[in-house]
Formats: C-alpha cells, sequence, structure tokens
C-alpha cells in the first residue's frame, strides 16, 4: 500500500527557491520538501578535486544588489570574498591577443564606440520595463516580436562591435542573440538592474563567491529542514481539483497548500489532474532552458598572476568565450573557469569527455600560454545532459512569449503557487531571483491558510 502524507504545505523541488520557502514556513506549518534528486540545491553543485579543494560547478556568484542572499548567507553563518579582478583581462580574436581593462575588450576607436553606444540605449531601453509586467509595456509587441540578433543587426554598424556584444549575451544568457526575444533579454536587464551590471565583476553581478560554496549554503538550508526534506523522490502527477494530492514512487502526499519551485521544462515533465490550463501549458512549453557547460582547470598556482592578468579573457571565435580566475580565496592551488554556452554548448554536449577537456585546455592555452595545457586536475559539469535541469542558467523566452503568456508565469495553478529563479521579478535567472520569488510564494501560501 501507499505510504500516505498528509502535510500544511508541499514545496515540489529542493534548490534554493524550494530550500528557503520551506525555511520561511517550518516554524509555523507542516512542510515537506519533494527533491527528485539524491541531493539538494537544484542548480548549486560542487565538486571536491583530489587535492580536497571543493568549487561550485553550478551557479556561483553574488553581488550588489542581491540583499536576500547576502543576508542569507550571513544567516546560515557563511561568509563571502571577492573574485580575483587584479590585472589586465585578455581578447583574443582573429589570432591577435590584446589587454584590456574594463568591461569592454580594448577594441578599435569606431568600434569601441559603437559597442558602448549599443550597451547604453540597450540599458536605457530596458530601464523602462515593469519586470512584474513586461508585456505590459507601450512597445511590447514591437519588442516581442523580434530576437536580439535582430536588434544587434540594426545597431551593430561593425561585424567586430556584433560579435562583442553577442559575447556578452552568451554569458548573460548561456544562448545566442537569435535565440532570445529582445523583450525577454530587455526584462531580464532589468529585474538584474542592467545589462551592465550582469556583465561585470567588481561592483557587478560577479563580484563575490561564498566560502564554502553555494552548494554547501544549500546543505546547510537543508539540515536545518532535517527529516522536512525528502530526496529521490521524483513527482509523477499532482491533483489540483480539491487541495492538493501530490503522487510520487514512495508517496501520496496530501496538503493544503503547495509551492512549485522547479524550472518550467521540469514541471512540464508531471501528469496534472485536471489537465494544465492552455495558458500555462503553452507558457512552460515555450520556456526552454539556456545550454551551459562550466569547466574549471586547477593548476598548482594561479600563474597568469604572475604576468599581472585577472584571469579573465574573451575569445568570440573560441569554444571556450568567457573566462574567470576562479581561485578560492585561502587556497594555493589555482583554478580558471570558463563556460561552453549556446550552440557551443549544444555541440559539445554528450561528446568524448576528454575530446572537451582537450579543446576547453587549447582555449585556455591560447589565452594565457602553454602551462594552461597542464592543469593538475580538471572537471566540467554539463548542465544540458542534468537529468532534472536539462540546461542553465535559466529558462529562456523566444519571440512572442512574453505577449501571449507572460500573465501566466506566475499565477497560482488552484492550490499550488509558483516559485524557482523563474518566477522572479528581480534577477530573474539567478538565486537572489529564486528567493525573491520563494518570498513571493510563501506570501500567497501564508494568506490562503490564513483565510482558511
Amino acid at each position: 500500500m501507499a505510504d500516505i502524507q498528509q502535510h500544511d504545505v508541499i514545496i515540489i523541488g529542493a534548490g534554493m527557491s524550494g530550500l528557503r520557502a520551506a525555511q520561511l514556513l517550518a516554524d509555523t506549518h507542516d512542510v515537506c520538501v519533494i527533491e527528485a534528486r539524491d541531493r539538494v540545491g537544484g542548480r548549486a553543485l560542487a565538486h571536491r578535486f583530489e587535492n580536497g579543494d571543493t568549487v561550485d560547478i553550478g551557479g556561483q556568484w553574488v553581488g550588489p544588489g542581491q540583499d536576500r542572499l547576502y543576508a542569507l548567507i550571513n544567516e546560515m553563518g557563511m561568509m563571502t570574498y571577492p573574485l580575483w579582478d587584479q590585472g589586465d583581462r585578455l581578447m583574443l580574436s582573429r589570432d591577435r591577443l590584446s589587454k584590456y581593462t574594463g568591461t569592454i575588450p580594448k577594441l578599435a576607436p569606431h568600434i569601441l564606440l559603437n559597442v558602448h553606444w549599443m550597451m547604453t540605449r540597450f540599458d536605457k531601453m530596458a530601464a523602462q520595463i515593469d519586470p512584474a509586467r513586461p508585456w505590459a509595456h507601450p512597445r511590447a509587441q514591437e519588442w516581442d516580436s523580434q530576437t536580439v540578433a535582430e536588434w544587434m543587426r540594426k545597431h551593430a554598424l561593425y561585424r567586430r562591435a556584433f560579435e562583442v556584444f553577442a559575447v556578452g549575451i552568451g554569458a548573460v544568457f548561456a544562448a545566442e542573440p537569435h535565440d532570445v526575444s529582445l523583450l525577454h533579454a530587455l526584462f531580464y536587464a532589468r529585474a538584474g538592474t542592467s545589462l551592465d551590471n550582469l556583465v561585470s565583476t567588481t561592483g557587478g553581478a560577479q563580484q563575490d563567491r561564498v566560502h564554502g560554496d553555494m552548494a554547501g549554503l544549500a546543505t546547510r538550508i537543508a539540515d536545518s529542514l532535517g527529516d522536512r526534506v525528502r530526496l529521490n523522490e521524483p513527482v509523477r502527477k499532482i491533483d489540483w481539483s480539491d487541495g492538493l494530492r501530490v503522487e510520487t514512487d514512495r508517496a501520496i502526499h496530501h496538503a493544503r497548500r503547495g509551492i512549485m519551485a522547479i524550472p518550467p521544462s521540469q514541471a512540464m515533465r508531471i501528469r496534472y489532474e485536471p489537465d494544465l490550463p492552455a495558458g500555462r501549458a503553452g507558457l512552460w512549453l515555450r520556456m526552454p532552458p539556456g545550454a551551459c557547460i562550466k569547466c574549471i582547470a586547477q593548476y598548482e598556482t594561479p600563474f597568469w598572476r604572475e604576468e599581472g592578468l585577472a584571469g579573465q579573457a574573451v575569445g568570440p571565435e573560441l569554444t571556450v568565450r568567457v573566462t574567470f580566475d576562479n581561485t578560492q580565496e585561502g587556497k594555493t592551488a589555482g583554478q580558471l573557469l570558463g563556460f561552453i554556452e549556446g550552440s557551443e554548448a549544444r555541440q559539445w554536449s554528450g561528446r568524448d569527455p576528454e575530446e572537451r577537456k582537450a579543446a576547453v585546455l587549447r582555449a585556455f592555452s591560447a589565452y594565457f600560454n602553454e602551462t594552461a595545457l597542464h592543469p593538475i586536475d580538471y572537471v566540467d559539469q554539463d548542465w544540458t545532459a542534468e537529468p532534472f535541469t536539462r540546461g542553465c542558467y535559466a529558462a529562456l523566452m523566444g519571440p512572442g512569449v512574453w505577449t501571449a503568456y507572460g500573465e501566466h508565469l506566475r499565477q497560482p495553478l488552484g492550490p499550488l503557487h509558483m516559485a524557482g529563479t523563474e518566477t522572479a521579478t528581480a534577477y530573474f535567472g539567478y538565486y537572489e531571483g529564486a528567493l525573491d520569488a520563494a518570498e513571493r510564494a510563501v506570501a500567497e501560501v501564508t494568506r490562503a491558510l490564513e483565510a482558511g
């Protein structure tokens, strides 16, 4: 016979949003968190190198303006430290390696002016968006009918300017400019303050990291919840017709209210009774995740620092288009971090891991020298192949999705409320967004429970 459980609130997904929602409710309600994986954290995941050092192979950064996340890190007894951002940055294009400082690579003056003008114009448009209702902007239909690539073709006066801007789009969305609606990109930038903020290190979204890893933060929250968190329990069916009935392989859970805290693509794997309304199904079917493979090479020392380099590089023509110095504060071993994103990630996913590693190390050596070919350890995480994620960093919206379906994004499905970073109005796609969404969903659930 099936194990039958009764709760006040069921939370589906033990990522950062689901865990935070449970933490906020646990003192006053009977809460159960149901997780399909054998671990907590969702898109937060850590790896341990052979020398004992650990590294986030999922999301890892926090920066100014992400006040909820800083507060949670402090609440859980953890500390942050700054990303290494000292020295020159590098750009490799058409076999020419050049040094630069600041956010935008060193370019010919006319190209530099064009890229700066594109960034300024983009952020000026983004500042007009209401992140709670992007579809309500007077030009929403116009902006949602085109891709970012179409907008770039109109405003990039030079091919090099288009290429540099495209690297920034790839770094932010883990997608190609033609994958993303212009309205979605503007919303995303507005939710994260600006595109300039989202591509910046010091003073921006990539400013700080967490001692003990972001995955360690998720583990501490889960530990505080104890046996309220149930692992290895994929949800198979949700009946939302009269209260909430959630079926898994191990149990049947009943609750007065629930919170969905998993990506839309994963929510579509569940059966619903009654069937999902057309608007909800249409939205979730049109929110695929970005494509990202996160790659970290570990070295005896951060050798690039000896040459006065920050470890940050850009190469529009390489497999790894952006890199960072990922060395942990207080550790002697150096780390180079690179991302394979968008179309490159789709091409490399599923290929031989050693072949992929060799391509990544070749890219690192093209930026920094042949020492990069000889790490003491290496790891990469193909998020497109992760069974209960299938991509990163967050869901994307192509042309027409926001204006046709956006109003359904945060609406409850009967007694089931929506959380997860994809429902955030602040820092959509980030852990800060996950916490923002958790707070909103908890407020909705609390009001509903109090109303009886």
